[in-house]
């Protein structure tokens, strides 16, 4: 399991560029998951989480910088995955589909 700061640290040096509010939104919906083995699993739950958050809401722009955030963790998730293990890139983004397509 990734330790809290060794996830915070990657997050940090992968979202330097972002404007704040986003990285803020991102660490929140990190931070509310607190399961998964690897950087890019823990990022894998919490785009599921914040993707289930932005189907439940009406579709007015309040839930923007969660729609936003979500597409930003599942990038940041794929990115990971590509970095620790990038022959297995391919099995992680299907089972990223698969999950969302199940929820």
């Amino acid at each position: 399991m990734v330790a809290e700061a060794e996830l915070e640290r990657w997050l940090a040096a992968h979202t330097a560029a972002a404007p704040a509010t986003l990285k803020e939104r991102v660490l929140e919906h990190v931070r509310a998951v607190d399961d998964g083995g690897t950087v890019a699993e823990r990022l894998a739950l919490a785009a599921e989480r914040v993707l289930a958050i932005v189907e439940e809401h009406p579709g007015d722009r309040g839930i923007a910088l969660d729609l936003l955030a979500a597409d930003a963790i599942i990038t940041l998730a794929l990115l990971a995955q590509a970095e620790a293990a990038p022959d297995r890139l391919g099995a992680f983004a299907e089972g990223l589909l698969a999950a969302e397509r199940a929820g």
